[in-house]
């Protein structure tokens, strides 16, 4: 993984970044924010230790995005946490697909994050609003989202928490572009390291993460059969009545695509979403293959039949003894076609 801006790997904790001594002293403010920034009282997002406030530079009028963050949860610190989460956020300074860190203040409770603003608010809102996308501004939506990914991966950073909510608008949406957020439970996988941790949203978390296999980049993948799938549809493809449900739909990849849903949507999309929501992490498309698939270039793919003696190489472990039975067209390398 590249190293820079005095980044280094935390080989004391499982996947977490830290800095040099001499960095973090000139990375972190402790005057008070509000020396330097307007700070709006009510937050326009909150999670379960963060709250997110529009900043006003009491200079130059620039509005950014202050997300406040509880140095203590639980009574435990979590300041190498937050640390953590600038760290991966200064690497990507260089990506137009991430949110940009601007500077970092710290008191004895909290630290804040002053980040970009991204006007348009969170793609959740659009996806709710429109009951899903269009597949065409799916397709759009779906590569600012993997080049993003592809950016991280290649640091061999696992974001963990891909989902609608995480994904900001530049400007108001259609005539926008996507930036990723929130990189709290993110991870650097490491060879050598096992990193084996419950995180994630329910409905967008991996069945690895939920037997408690090691985490990959591949991890994300599967979020991301998700995403594409929530974004056609509206709709989660394992979501349960309760949480133990959904956790059992994703164990077993209880995958549908029922005609009500997608009726309109093309073989491609489907062949996307197969090739991504594959039980066996290894046997996912990587996010450059993603990438490179027909249908973020808006094409089509031509079903084919398939028989035993073409089966994957994820699965030829099965033998003759293989009951897959996959709808299926072909990819470059013949992988991640779902059984």
């Amino acid at each position: 993984m590249k190293q820079t801006n005095g980044v280094n790997k935390n080989k004391t904790q499982n996947g977490l970044l830290c800095f040099d001594e001499e960095s973090l002293n000139g990375i972190i403010k402790t005057e008070p924010i509000t020396d330097v920034y307007d700070v709006e009282h009510t937050p326009f997002a909150r999670g379960k230790f963060a709250a997110v406030r529009k900043l006003v530079h009491k200079v130059t009028g620039v509005a950014y995005a202050g997300k406040f963050i509880r140095k203590r949860r639980r009574s435990m610190d979590q300041r190498d946490e937050i640390l953590h989460e600038v760290a991966v956020l200064r690497l990507c300074d260089d990506s137009h697909r991430i949110v940009r860190l601007v500077e970092v203040y710290e008191t004895s409770t909290e630290m804040a994050l002053v980040l970009e603003l991204a006007a348009g608010g969170e793609l959740q809102r659009v996806v709710d609003v429109q009951d899903g996308l269009e597949e065409m501004e799916a397709v759009t939506v779906m590569r600012q989202v993997l080049e993003a990914l592809v950016f991280l991966h290649d640091h061999n950073i696992a974001h963990l928490d891909l989902k609608p909510q995480n994904m900001l608008l530049t400007r108001d949406y259609p005539d926008t572009d996507i930036i990723l957020c929130d990189f709290g439970i993110s991870r650097v996988i490491q060879d050598g390291i096992e990193v084996r941790e419950i995180l994630g949203t329910p409905d967008y978390v991996a069945p690895e993460v939920l037997s408690y296999e090691p985490i990959s980049l591949s991890t994300d993948i599967w979020s991301v059969g998700v995403l594409a799938y929530v974004l056609l549809t509206g709709y989660s493809p394992f979501a349960g009545s309760n949480k133990q449900e959904t956790f059992c739909n994703i164990s077993q990849c209880a995958l549908t695509f029922p005609d009500e849903l997608f009726s309109g949507v093309s073989s491609s999309a489907i062949h996307f979403i197969q090739s991504t929501l594959v039980v066996d992490p290894r046997c996912r498309l990587t996010a450059l293959e993603c990438l490179s698939h027909p249908w973020m270039s808006g094409a089509t793919i031509r079903e084919v039949p398939f028989t035993i003696t073409e089966c994957l190489p994820c699965c030829s472990k099965c033998g003759p003894a293989c009951q897959h039975q996959p709808s299926v067209a072909v990819t470059p390398d013949n992988r991640a076609m779902i059984c």
